[in-house]
């Protein structure tokens, strides 16, 4: 009698754990990398194909004022990584490529999204670029993911046997393990992407699978049998660059594909951004390949084509296609996964996203973020916030300057003369911001040079 009671209990046990588990959603973060804000066909492009990304766009909510909380590469990571504007830990610049370096990298201290999903009974995966640090102590899976192949530095050649700087060539890696480039790495990070969702289907438990693409970001390699299709593009800059998006679209529609045909595409929530905006890099001798229009700046920069980037977000199971024109940022992946995850956001430190999905579903009218924030070059450097339509930049030596993002979106009329207790109000907000931000950690590129240097002399 006992032992059939116990049976039952089991039985029951085993039934109910499919249910309570499928009821909460894979997660997919797909990041792209210096991906113009117009170089998408949902977003307007016309020369550049995108249609897999479009199907994406299509079947989910394209928020309009979508945001990341950098204008360049590995600050706006550690944001989505931690849900936190980066400048409350210093996270300000790119790591330099240094190994030995413990202090350039993510710092230790902070909790991260797969830390977070994994508590909450999640598996959890990275393919891609990293870019938080080259110490194994910033290692991925010293991060909280249970797996990871990709690129540990900020980027990386794109056909095997290519020649650049050490950092661009080091091995790909696999879950601590270093193995060769096989082929052309966007079309193999979709390949690993693909194998994660198969390995991972018909399986009770839920997954975080983060692909975090290098593509467009320069070197500028493409595949010839893109560029052929992409002959109508002069510039051959423009077309290289443009063939690299192509084969981004491609691999993202390999992966939904996959989710197609594993029965998982319905319960996977997804979100799509790109890092930044795209750079303006004609000063190089290179063209300005990338289209940021109708915004003015590019990456680098703190007006809106710095860090306003196409932005996604997919959940055929619960989300209506459609556009969200509230401001969001890149910092609310976290609380929106980690709240749908039936889990908890840390309670000892500031979480600055917000659970986007009761606003995108409209059981929540209000807006996301009252305010929004920006800064580059640490406490004395450029800053930008938006409040409501108004947004404020300041750069180092020269006045405010106040936009209606509304009315102006390439922010081309200053309009701090006419609104000065605007001016006042921004300024006030900003000055109150930085009470809770910290100075940069680690100085960048430039510190690294000389301490690479000196390492050189030793």
């Amino acid at each position: 009698m006992r032992r059939s009671s116990l049976l039952l209990c089991l039985f029951s046990f085993l039934a109910i754990l499919p249910s309570s588990f499928s009821a909460r959603p894979n997660v997919l973060i797909i990041v792209a990398d210096d991906l113009g804000y117009h170089d998408v066909g949902f977003q307007g492009s016309k020369d550049i194909p995108t249609p897999h990304l479009d199907r994406l766009a299509a079947s989910g909510v394209r928020c309009t004022n979508g945001y990341v909380s950098h204008p360049f590469c590995s600050p706006t990571r550690a944001g989505l990584m931690t849900g936190r504007y980066q400048h409350r830990f210093g996270h300000e610049n790119n790591p330099v490529w240094l190994p030995e370096d413990t202090k350039q990298g993510l710092p230790l201290d902070q909790t991260t999204l797969p830390q977070l999903m994994k508590k909450a009974g999640y598996a959890t995966g990275a393919v891609g670029k990293w870019h938080l640090g080259a110490h194994p102590q910033f290692h991925p899976m010293k991060r909280g993911f249970d797996e990871f192949f990709g690129a540990l530095g900020g980027g990386h050649v794109y056909f095997p046997d290519q020649k650049a700087g050490a950092e661009y060539t080091i091995p790909l890696n696999r879950n601590g393990v270093d193995e060769p480039q096989k082929k052309y790495l966007t079309e193999q990070f979709g390949d690993e992407a693909s194998a994660y969702i198969q390995r991972h289907s018909g399986q009770a438990q839920p997954w975080l699978l983060y692909l975090a693409f290098n593509a467009p970001h320069t070197p500028l390699q493409a595949p010839e049998s893109w560029l052929e299709k992409l002959a109508h593009i002069a510039d051959k800059n423009r077309r290289t660059y443009a063939a690299m998006v192509c084969a981004l679209d491609a691999a993202v529609g390999q992966v939904m594909a996959r989710l197609d045909a594993t029965q998982q595409l319905q319960n996977t929530l997804i979100f799509f951004i790109s890092d930044n905006g795209g750079p303006n890099l004609s000063a190089k001798g290179a063209g300005n390949f990338t289209d940021n229009s109708p915004l003015r700046g590019a990456k680098g920069m703190v007006y809106e084509g710095g860090m306003r980037v196409p932005f996604l977000v997919s959940w055929p199971a619960k989300l209506k296609p459609g556009i969200y024109d509230r401001p969001v940022i890149a910092l609310d992946i976290l609380p929106t996964a980690v709240a749908l995850a039936g889990g908890e956001v840390p309670q000892d430190r500031v979480i600055d996203g917000v659970n986007l999905l009761p606003y995108l579903t409209g059981e929540a009218t209000g807006t996301p973020h009252e305010s929004l924030f920006w800064r580059s070059q640490g406490p004395q450097g450029i800053h930008a916030m938006r409040q409501g339509n108004w947004k404020l930049v300041h750069l180092p030596g020269g006045k405010p300057e106040l936009y209606d993002l509304a009315a102006d979106i390439g922010e081309s009329k200053d309009l701090s003369a006419e609104k000065p207790e605007v001016v006042t109000q921004l300024t006030s907000a900003i000055t109150e911001w930085e009470k809770g931000t910290s100075t940069p950690v680690f100085g960048g590129p430039r510190e690294g040079k000389t301490k690479a240097k000196k390492k050189a002399k030793k």
